[in-house]
């Protein structure tokens, strides 16, 4: 009986993904209105229901969406895990050990797919989940477009291609998101926002903090670190210790979206080196943007508000054609949960 359930199930799939797409141009936030009317609503509870016990989750939801993005555009290709085609993009460097809520994803989709089965796409759930977070943290809404199809393959190569590193200088960072058809100074500096809440691994900035070859701290290899806060972190983060140890990516407001990520540049409190390199870089044009941000919080809304739903549709045929398709990582893991 199970067995012919999946059967049934994945040929369902099939049918969808391979259902003759829409037009560009036809993501719509009213998309699922009449197919599907409570999708935002339900994402919501979940989101909600995991902060009680989680309160990373919001900030762990927009980072996945934006590790989606930056990949062959929005299209849940970070959902595919590893089979005999496909090389999961979740294995890729940046992602592997780092990028997180995939189980809280699962359960989104589970609900829907009792509520609407075969309706929303794991794309849209993606999106949708990035917009709630940020507005549970205290940020702004914005309509979400949607409609967007899944795809049925990963990049793994490209994620390094692809993705800002923490590690990069501001060139190498504008030049990836001028790879995008994004602008490489206010988009930049607003969407790096998103970093204003959640956590960050020691791994991804002791290289600020010590000569690794000795551990000493003088020459400090980073000049741009407050030394006061350097202190902070090395004892949140000794040398040759646990890689995997997280700190706030903004000490003053950990969970909340708000403009403190700017004020915290401005002191030389950028947990990141790629986040502080848009402040501390001479004769950047970033610089200004980020002391915007940081006297104006409803300037950087606004600016958020109008590059992240533009940004969200980049790259790619699929993320302009709507189809009720949803990821292979999905149609199966969601249906064992339901009938077991």
């Amino acid at each position: 009986m199970l067995l012919s359930k999946v059967i049934v199930v994945a040929l369902s799939c099939a049918f969808l993904l391979g259902a003759a797409p829409l037009a560009y141009g036809q993501l719509s936030p009213t998309f699922y209105d009449e197919k599907c009317p409570n999708v935002t609503s339900i994402i919501r509870e979940i989101i909600t229901d995991t902060l009680s016990f989680d309160p990373r989750i919001a900030a762990s939801l927009i980072r996945l969406h934006f590790h989606d993005c930056f990949v062959n555009g929005c299209d849940a290709s970070i959902l595919l895990d590893n089979s005999d085609d496909i090389e999961s993009e979740k294995q890729a460097a940046p992602n592997n050990n780092s990028v997180r809520g995939f189980d809280v994803i699962d359960r989104m989709k589970a609900r829907l797919e009792s509520e609407c089965p075969g309706v929303v796409s794991c794309a849209d759930i993606l999106t949708v989940a990035a917009e709630e977070s940020v507005v549970l943290a205290g940020g702004p809404s914005w309509a979400v477009p949607l409609g967007r199809r899944d795809r049925r393959t990963a990049n793994q190569s490209a994620v390094v291609d692809f993705l800002p590193s923490p590690f990069e200088t501001l060139d190498q960072i504008k030049s990836k998101f001028s790879a995008l058809g994004l602008n490489n100074n206010t988009d930049l500096v607003a969407l790096s926002g998103a970093h204003t809440f959640g956590r960050s691994q020691c791994q991804f900035f002791t290289n600020r903090m010590y000569n690794l070859t000795d551990c000493s701290t003088n020459p400090q290899p980073d000049g741009t670190l407050n030394s006061t806060y350097l202190q902070k972190l090395i004892e949140l983060c000794p040398c040759n210790g646990n890689g995997s140890v997280l700190v706030d990516l903004d000490p003053t407001t950990p969970d909340g979206f708000d403009s403190n990520y700017y004020s915290n540049l401005q002191i030389g409190q950028g947990l990141l080196g790629s986040d502080q390199k848009l402040f501390s870089t001479s004769g950047a044009d970033t610089v200004d943007i980020v002391n915007s941000f940081s006297a104006n919080q409803t300037a950087f809304f606004e600016s958020f508000l109008v590059d992240l739903p533009a940004y969200s549709p980049i790259n790619g045929v699929s993320l302009n054609q709507a189809s009720g398709s949803f990821t292979f990582h999905i149609i199966f893991l969601t249906l064992l949960k339901t009938v077991l």
